[in-house]
């Protein structure tokens, strides 16, 4: 069964992209949430077209912005290439959002009552890559002494289980408080709302970016998390990269 999913997925995007993997900048940006593809031999997990469209698939938006950062700092990019649904990349594995069987409200039936093998092969094919390729970048720049930081890039719906979300954007953070309060303080201007640690805080048993790749390793890492109604488009992407790039280098060099 396994050889022949393999066999399935084989023109499928790869599950990881690594873009400027020899960038200068201190940042290496992650993109855990990057597509909402899901192999053809899934059938969208029972799911249609409009749902794979939502947030519950991925975070909308983002892939934009983090390419153009990486463009702009000079930054090396890690995205995943599938959809969170299928095994999500920024939590650990063997929690119920990792594979989850109800995602905000929507059920997904294509997640219930897996068998050990099916999660095993997700974890293998989809989940492991990207982070093998995140620890590769993270252990060369140790290596060669780089001055490193995390920087995870995400999106958040307006509306949450009917809860009207006031922030256009937060910055998650724990270790870092520094570097997290200098950018919540660097993004700051008339009529934005940039807020501490909303929508969500991280924890260990929610999350794995911060905790694994960053204070694992002893580096700061922080993530942005951006209202999906603010970068739906195009020029709604450019604006929030143009926005972030400075506030990104200010905070570097200690001019925040």
């Amino acid at each position: 069964m396994a050889d022949q999913l393999a066999q399935d997925i084989a023109g499928d995007p790869p599950a990881s992209e690594t873009v400027n993997e020899g960038g200068a900048s201190p940042y290496v940006l992650l993109c855990e949430h990057a597509s909402n593809h899901i192999p053809a031999r899934y059938e969208g997990l029972g799911l249609d077209a409009q749902e794979l469209r939502r947030h519950i698939a991925w975070d909308i938006g983002v892939a934009p912005i983090a390419r153009e950062l990486s463009r702009v700092l000079d930054a090396p990019l890690v995205l995943s290439g599938h959809s969170r649904l299928l095994i999500d990349c920024n939590r650990p594995v063997g929690v119920a959002t990792s594979i989850p069987e109800i995602s905000e409200t929507t059920r997904i039936p294509g997640n219930v009552a897996l068998s050990v093998g099916e999660r095993a092969f997700r974890e293998k094919t989809f989940y492991w890559p990207f982070q093998k390729d995140v620890a590769r970048v993270l252990d060369r720049r140790q290596a060669q002494g780089m001055p490193t930081i995390v920087f995870g890039v995400h999106s958040f719906t307006p509306v949450f289980k009917g809860f009207a979300r006031p922030w256009h954007a937060g910055i998650l953070f724990r270790k870092a408080q520094r570097l997290g309060n200098a950018l919540v303080a660097a993004l700051q201007e008339p009529g934005l709302t940039v807020v501490a640690n909303e929508p969500y805080r991280i924890e260990d048993d929610g999350d794995y970016t911060v905790p694994v790749h960053g204070e694992a390793r002893g580096l700061d890492a922080v993530l942005i998390e951006i209202r999906q109604d603010l970068i739906g488009d195009a020029q709604g992407q450019a604006e929030w990269a143009k926005r972030l790039a400075p506030a990104l280098q200010a905070c570097v060099s200690g001019s925040a």
